[in-house]
């Protein structure tokens, strides 16, 4: 099990365990709330469900797919953050979610998805190894506490290892967070992507 914490932060990252889920399929709908999202994922038992199958299976059949996650050490470890990196390209991960539930409006869902999947294709696929920060959550109780940091620099410190980019969806508010740790924004080589902001970070080599 991976171990880290910031310092003088009750925070610590480890990997998600199957027991987990409930918590995180919770602090996704927590920290995720646009009508644009809900819209996609509605909150509802059978999405909730869903959202659990999803992750599991993943989990269970999809090694190059890690969940990580903080806990906070003063509250019994509560989960106040995770992350899912996909290690691994589109077309070795293949379907990145199963079919979607009948809550769901699939026209809305495939458009959304096609989206993601063209924009990470034009920037770093081609065949080219890449890595894929899948998705990032954060409780609303534990924003600008270092939480998100951890999370993306065991993504960051992963690839750089291997040498290969990393590829993110993020939200036009988020963009900052992933600036700074080395994350460009490249949505004006896509044409009109709304509040998408494709970001690519390309491997950074250690000092010598």
């Amino acid at each position: 099990m991976t171990s880290s914490t910031v310092s003088d932060s009750p925070l610590r990252l480890e990997f998600v365990t199957l027991d987990d889920l409930p918590e995180i399929t919770a602090l996704w709908y927590n920290a995720f709330t646009t009508p644009g999202l809900r819209a996609i994922w509605p909150d509802t038992p059978g999405v909730r469900q869903w959202w659990h199958v999803a992750n599991e299976h993943d989990m269970l059949h999809k090694p190059r797919e890690k969940y990580l996650k903080v806990v906070d050490t003063t509250q019994n470890g509560r989960i106040v953050a995770y992350a899912k990196w996909s290690m691994q390209t589109a077309e070795e991960r293949g379907a990145r979610w199963p079919a979607w539930h009948p809550d769901m409006d699939p026209v809305r869902n495939d458009a959304f998805l096609h989206q993601l999947e063209t924009c990470r294709a034009t920037l770093v696929g081609g065949g080219r190894k890449n890595f894929y920060l899948d998705m990032l959550a954060t409780h609303t109780d534990y924003r600008r506490m270092g939480a998100a940091r951890l999370l993306l620099e065991w993504g960051c410190q992963a690839a750089d290892a291997e040498g290969v980019p990393i590829y993110i969806d993020a939200s036009q508010a988020g963009k900052p967070v992933y600036e700074r740790l080395g994350f460009v924004d490249r949505s004006y080589l896509l044409g009109d992507t709304g509040d998408l902001a494709a970001m690519v970070r390309d491997p950074q080599k250690s000092p010598a």
